[in-house]
């Protein structure tokens, strides 16, 4: 930006009214580097119309949910010349919806009659820790369904008899599995793809921020549509094995495992159910216990190599 202001030139104060924004945070932006230092003239300091312009392109990006931290990288890159419109227009493309559901309200009163009539406080906790719920703020009765297609599926499963319980562990465990996919396939189009615009420890020009948000717009379904594609297949496959082994008379039935009661102390109990929930207690203690006995049978196995080596160096 020149040093000497052209056009119109503003007071602080005339420039806060103008934009928006306070005289505190017009000065808190030059302490962070994110607005130049106004002009000298005579006794006064002046700001120009390029002052203006700058703060209404941060409180654009503010709007946008970048931090100031960002913006200032981003404002740099304008600076220097490598342009702002296709960085913007590339986040836009990785930040915008991956989805066409639109999210919808919900009352407490409507989730209650729709998941059998009883209220659940637990199962309405868990859906909000999920995100399958978001409180709308200052209201305590009302909720946010940010994909009301995965409600849905939760209402269906428990209409056919799965404890809420249950359907909020699968989805914790579900989640973690479509995370880890997630994250295969942006390293898999990071290297093979996208590495030319974002590997050169500098923000990408232009016309490299157009093309890659180009990129994105293409390959943003394919993920989804390669899960679907994949999923399809397991299930199909899976589902098949599953009723040929129940239908099949030939095939002895597998015996039930054989089990016995443990007494734990209460305590034990609950924090167990508090790590993983009590669905998966018992399932985490026996892990346990199997995990100890292997690892006590792998000290004896260590110490018996350790007691053989010493009468085999004893004269």
């Amino acid at each position: 930006m020149n040093d000497e202001p052209a056009g119109a030139v503003y007071r602080i104060e005339d420039l806060a009214h103008r934009s928006g924004a306070t005289v505190r945070t017009i000065r808190a932006y030059q302490d962070r580097g994110l607005l130049p230092r106004p002009v000298r003239r005579g006794r006064a300091n002046v700001y120009a119309d390029t002052h203006l312009t700058r703060l209404r392109q941060i409180a654009d990006l503010l709007d946008r949910g970048y931090t100031l931290a960002s913006i200032k990288e981003l404002l740099e890159a304008w600076d220097t010349g490598r342009g702002l419109g296709g960085v913007l227009g590339l986040a836009a493309e990785v930040d915008g919806p991956w989805t066409d559901e639109e999210g919808v309200r919900i009352s407490r009163a409507e989730l209650v009659e729709r998941f059998g009539g009883a209220p659940d406080a637990a199962a309405v906790a868990d859906a909000v820790e999920l995100g399958v719920l978001e409180q709308v703020p200052g209201e305590e009765d009302l909720f946010l369904v940010p994909s009301p297609q995965e409600l849905a599926v939760a209402a269906e499963l428990h209409e056919a008899g799965v404890p809420l319980s249950a359907i909020a562990g699968h989805l914790r465990e579900l989640r973690g599995q479509v995370e880890h996919i997630a994250t295969r396939f942006l390293e898999f189009t990071t290297e093979h793809v996208f590495a030319r615009y974002i590997g050169r420890h500098q923000p990408p020009t232009e016309a490299d921020a157009v093309e890659a948000a180009t990129l994105v717009r293409r390959l943003r379904p394919l993920a989804q549509q390669t899960v679907d594609a994949e999923l399809a297949r397991a299930m199909r496959l899976f589902a098949t094995r599953q009723l040929r082994r129940h239908l099949d008379s030939d095939t002895p039935p597998e015996p039930p495992e054989e089990s016995c009661a443990v007494r734990l102390p209460v305590s034990t109990m609950r924090a167990v159910e508090k790590l993983v929930g009590p669905e998966h207690a018992s399932e985490f203690i026996a892990a346990a216990a199997e995990r100890e006995v292997k690892s006590r049978t792998l000290d004896r196995l260590t110490a018996n190599a350790r007691d053989s080596d010493k009468v085999d160096q004893s004269p």
